[in-house]
This record gives C-alpha cells, sequence and structure tokens, in this order.
C-alpha cells in the first residue's frame, strides 16, 4: 500500500508541477508578488495531495512569527520548504545558488524567495548574504535559513554551519528555531502515513555571543526534533 500511495503521489506532484510551472511561466515578467500567489498555490497542492493519497497530514505548534525576523530551521526533506514557506507566509530563503539554475524550479524560486550563496566565496558570501537580507527585513519579511545547509536523516549527527551565526549577528534581530520530524515520514521517493509535526519554538533575542548563540540554537532545535522523533 505505501508503494502505491507513494506511487500516486509522485505521480501527481510531477503533472502539478509541470503543468503549473508552464501555464504560469509569464509571471517571470510579472511583479514579484505574483510570483509568490502561485508558488504558495503550488505548494498548497502538493501538500493537498500528499494528504488526500499518501495519507501525510501536518499540524503546527506554536505561532509561525511574522515581519522581519530570521527562522532557523532543522531540515530533512522536501517538505520543510513548502510548509515553511506557507507558515510564514512571505519569506525569503537562503540556499545554495546551484539550485537557480534548475529549469523552471529555479526562476520562480529566483523571483518568489531566494537570498542564494556561493558556498566557495567566502567572507563575499556572507556580504552579499547580509545584503540581500537586509533588503528582506526592510520590506517586513522573514528570512529562513538552514542552518545545517542540507538535508539530515532523523537521528544523523547535528552539523550547524557558521552561517546563521553571521546573519544573526550582522542583522541584529531575534532567531526562531524550528523543529520538525518530516524525515519519519518523507523519505525520498517513500510517503509514509501519518501526521508531520512543525515547531517553532521561543525565540532568541538579538545580541548573544557567536558561540552562546550556536550554542543556544542547536541545543533548542536538537532537543525539540529528538522529542517529536520519539513521541
Amino acid at each position: 500500500m505505501t508503494l502505491i500511495r507513494s506511487a500516486l503521489f509522485m505521480a501527481f506532484f510531477l503533472f502539478v508541477t509541470a503543468l503549473m510551472a508552464i501555464l504560469f511561466l509569464p509571471l517571470l515578467a510579472a511583479p514579484r508578488k505574483a510570483t509568490v500567489w502561485m508558488a504558495r498555490g503550488w505548494a498548497r497542492a502538493t501538500l493537498w495531495g500528499l494528504k488526500s493519497l499518501a495519507g501525510l497530514d501536518w499540524h503546527q505548534i506554536g505561532d509561525a512569527p511574522r515581519g522581519g525576523v530570521l527562522v532557523a530551521s532543522k531540515h530533512m526533506s522536501m517538505w520543510d520548504t513548502l510548509a515553511l514557506y506557507l507558515a510564514l507566509q512571505d519569506p525569503a530563503i537562503v540556499l545554495k545558488r546551484e539550485l537557480l539554475r534548475i529549469p523552471f524550479y529555479g526562476w520562480y524560486v529566483w523571483k518568489a524567495a531566494a537570498i542564494s550563496i556561493d558556498r566557495g566565496a567566502g567572507a563575499d558570501a556572507l556580504r552579499h548574504m547580509v545584503h540581500a537580507s537586509e533588503k528582506v527585513l526592510r520590506e517586513g519579511r522573514p528570512i529562513l535559513i538552514f542552518p545545517e545547509g542540507t538535508r539530515k536523516n532523523p537521528g544523523a549527527a547535528p552539523d550547524y554551519k557558521p552561517g546563521v551565526a553571521g546573519l544573526y549577528g550582522q542583522l541584529g534581530v531575534s532567531c526562531v528555531p524550528v523543529a520538525l520530524n518530516s524525515g519519519r515520514y518523507w523519505r525520498g521517493f517513500w510517503k509514509y502515513p501519518g501526521t508531520i509535526t512543525l515547531e517553532f519554538l521561543p525565540p532568541i533575542p538579538p545580541g548573544l555571543k557567536r558561540r552562546d548563540f550556536m550554542a543556544a540554537l542547536e541545543e533548542r532545535i536538537e532537543t525539540s526534533t529528538n522529542k517529536l522523533l520519539e513521541s
């Protein structure tokens, strides 16, 4: 049954993604908000298909932050980006520059939500990230970053990168940690029925030293994520 459900969802996902990517291509020449509208519609359709075809639902604990704030989330699957994009209304997402080179997907992400980073650029990458993030904050939008830089399997050892501390220190805003357990249910092609939990944790106030911030961020995210995985 899991194989059939997973295959049905994959077929639905590929069809909806291809259809919307082609049908709404003219939006790339329109104001950014038009692409945001399309992207949110795509995320809603995907999560609807996930629930209807694969039996995989989700619920949220805590209120999603609004306005100019840094949001740092655990990352286990593609689901995380979809759900957080909806929960945070209109976030800017820090992601690898290589993703913007993917036809259609990269074009829409660039238009709607991207703060791209070149991992080989060193200090220049941080300067670019901070400059782009300051513009987002002036617009009153949240910034979403996955501090480990890549997806992690449930139970894998944490590996938090310094980029999130650089943003936190340079921007002078609070940081909202996010825990989740999507990796229990979304495992590549395989989708297992159940309910994913997305949890917004109490914010870390601005002004902490880098070491203290990184310790607090990792402790909060990992402790809450492990509890969700065990529940």
